[in-house]
C-alpha cells in the first residue's frame, strides 16, 4: 500500500535553529527526523541552518554522518529521498560547547557573524532541566539574544514547584515570556487538536459537555517501554513527574476549559490555566483514597522477557520510585462537578496507546423490553496513538426480523481512512509552531507552576504515607488496586478494545 500524501503546507521564514544537547536521544531520535520531513514538505525555506550543540569532540562532517543515519533509521523508508536527505545534511552544522564552562561559546558566535536579524533564531535546550538557566546565561554572554530570538525548553520543568520557578526565573531573566516555548509534545498531536475542533466546532457535543451528561473522563497514557537506558533519570523522576504534571494534565484541560473568545493564543492558554487552577487538591486522606502507585516487575511484553524495574540499569537497590500512577481527580467548578476523571499512565504495560474517553450517563428511562439487550451509555473515544480515531459509541437495532434487539455500535472517524493524508508528528508541527512565532500549544509560565502546585499536594501525600508502590507484572495493566480505584465507584477501566487486558 502506498504512504498517504504529505499535508501541503505553507513556506516559512528562514531559521537558525540551534539545537542544545544535539547528539542526544530526542535529538536523533525525533527532532532531526521531525526537521528533515518539514524540509521534505517544503517548509524549511533557502538558508535555514541546523545546529547542533554538545559537548562532544566532533566535526560537522562526523555529525552529519551521524544525522544521516539517524534519520534513515527513525523516518519511514518510503519517505526517504536521497536528494532530499543531501539538501537536509547540507543545512546541518555541529559545534562542541561546554555549557558549564566557557568553553565553546566564542565558536558558536561565530556562526552568526554576519547573519543579522535575517534568519527567525531558535535555541532548542534538549538538556537537563539543571542546565537550563546556565545555558541562557552564557548565550546572553556570547551575545546570541536578540530581542526576537526565542527558547525551547524541553520538559520536565523541574522536579517541583520550587524548582520550577527558579528555572522559570533563571531563563525568565534572559528572555521575556512571549520568547519562551516550553513544550509538551502531546499537545502537538492531530487528535488532541481536534478535541478542540471536536468540542466548539460542533452543535452536538458542546450542549452536553457538563455533569448532566457525562458521568466520567479517563485517560489512559500506556508505554510498553521501560526505562530505556534512563534510569538515573527516571528513578530520581517517576510517573507522577514524567507524564502526570505535565502530559495527563494538559489533556485534563483541554477536555475540562471552557470555550475561549477565540484561538488566539493567550486566550486558549487563559482557559486551560482555569482547570488547574480548579483542580481539587489532595490532602493525605484523599491521596490514600484517590491514587495508587505501581512499579513493574519481571514479565513479558509483546512477546519478549523483560526485567523488573529493581533490575535494569542505573535503579538503585530498594528503590521506591513509581513506574505506574492512578488517580482520580476532581474539577470544582459548575460544568464539572461530581464528574470524576480517572488518570492512568504506566511503563511496561500491554500496549502502547493513548486515548480519552468520555462515559455519558445512562438514559433515564428505557422503554425497550428485556428481550432487547442490555442497554449501554453512550461513550466517546478519542484515540491518540496508535491509529488516531474518534469513535462515538451508539444504541442501535440490529437487522433482520425477530424483534426489537439492541446492541452498541461505533461511528468511527479514522483520520488516515477519512483524511488520507500523512500527519506531520507532534514534533514536527510545535518546531515549525516556534518558526511562526505561535505559542498557543506550548505552556506558559504560570500554566506550568499552577500544575506542579497540585501535583506537590501528591507528592507531599506520598511522603507522609509512606506507601511503597504496588508490583504488578510487566505485560498487565497495573496494579489490581487500580482496578478498585474505579470499581468502587460502580465503574470500570475501558479495555474492550485494548489487548491482553487482564491484570
Amino acid at each position: 500500500m502506498s504512504h498517504p500524501r504529505t499535508v501541503a503546507a505553507p513556506p516559512l521564514p528562514a531559521f537558525d535553529y540551534t539545537v542544545f544537547g544535539g547528539t542526544g536521544d530526542l535529538a536523533l531520535r525525533k527532532l532531526l527526523p521531525a526537521l528533515y520531513l518539514r524540509d521534505r514538505a517544503g517548509q524549511v525555506a533557502a538558508g535555514s541552518r541546523i545546529i547542533a550543540v554538545s559537548r562532544s569532540a566532533l566535526d560537522p562532517a562526523e555529525y552529519r554522518a551521524k544525522a544521516d543515519a539517524a534519520v534513515r533509521r527513525h523516518v519511514a523508508a518510503d519517505e526517504l529521498d536521497e536528494e532530499l536527505i543531501a539538501r537536509f545534511l547540507e543545512r546541518l552544522d555541529y559545534v562542541s560547547v561546554d555549557a558549564t564552562s566557557s568553553e565553546g561559546w566564542s565558536d558558536l558566535a561565530g556562526r552568526f557573524e554576519g547573519r543579522g536579524d535575517g534568519p527567525v533564531r531558535i535555541f532548542y535546550l534538549a538538556t537537563s532541566p539543571s542546565l537550563f538557566g546556565p545555558i541562557c546565561d552564557r548565550l546572553k554572554g556570547a551575545g546570541l539574544v536578540t530581542p526576537a530570538a526565542r527558547v525551547v525548553l524541553e520538559k520536565p520543568i523541574g522536579r517541583d514547584l520550587d524548582s520550577a520557578r527558579a528555572i522559570n526565573a533563571q531563563v525568565g531573566a534572559v528572555f521575556a515570556e512571549s520568547q519562551i516555548y516550553r513544550i509538551d509534545h502531546y499537545l502537538g498531536k492531530e487528535t488532541v487538536q481536534n478535541l478542540l475542533a471536536l468540542r466548539f466546532a460542533n452543535s452536538l457535543f458542546e450542549p452536553l459537555w457538563n455533569a448532566n451528561h457525562i458521568d466520567h473522563v479517563q485517560i489512559t497514557v500506556a508505554e510498553t517501554v521501560g526505562v530505556e537506558g534512563r534510569g538515573d533519570y527516571y528513578d530520581h523522576s517517576g510517573a507522577l513527574r514524567d507524564m502526570v504534571q505535565n502530559h495527563l494534565l494538559q489533556l485534563v484541560c483541554l477536555v475540562g476549559m471552557e470555550s475561549p473568545v477565540s484561538l488566539a493564543q493567550e486566550a486558549v492558554r487563559d482557559e486551560k490555566l482555569k482547570v488547574l487552577r480548579s483542580l481539587k487538591p489532595m490532602g493525605v486522606e484523599d491521596v490514600g483514597a484517590c491514587t495508587v502507585r505501581g512499579q513493574y516487575r519481571a514479565g513479558a511484553v509483546t512477546g519478549g522477557a523483560v526485567p523488573a524495574y529493581a533490575d535494569e540499569p542505573g535503579i538503585p537497590a530498594g528503590s521506591g520510585t513509581e513506574t505506574f500512577v492512578a488517580l482520580k481527580l476532581e474539577i470544582a467548578n459548575w460544568r464539572w462537578a461530581g464528574v470524576p476523571f480517572y488518570l492512568r499512565t504506566g511503563k511496561r504495560l500491554p500496549a502502547k496507546m493513548s486515548e480519552i474517553v468520555i462515559q455519558f450517563r445512562p438514559i433515564p428511562h428505557s422503554i425497550f423490553p428485556q428481550s432487547a439487550g442490555e442497554l449501554q451509555a453512550n461513550r466517546l473515544i478519542v484515540r491518540l496513538q496508535p491509529d488516531e480515531s474518534i469513535r462515538l459509541h451508539l444504541m442501535a437495532k440490529e437487522p433482520g426480523p425477530g424483534g426489537m434487539r439492541l446492541r452498541q455500535a461505533p461511528l468511527n472517524l479514522s483520520f488516515a481512512e477519512t483524511f488520507g493524508s500523512r500527519f506531520p508528528d507532534a514534533y514536527e508541527r510545535l518546531l515549525m509552531d516556534v518558526v511562526r512565532g505561535n505559542p498557543t500549544l506550548f505552556m506558559r509560565r504560570d500554566e506550568v507552576e499552577a500544575a506542579w502546585a497540585w501535583a506537590e499536594t501528591i507528592l507531599e501525600g506520598w511522603k507522609s504515607r509512606r506507601d511503597q508502590p504496588k508490583p504488578y507484572i510487566s505485560g498487565t495493566w497495573g496494579p489490581s488496586q487500580a482496578i478498585a480505584l474505579i470499581e468502587r465507584d460502580g465503574r470500570t477501566w475501558h479495555e474492550d478494545e485494548l489487548p491482553n487486558a487482564a491484570f
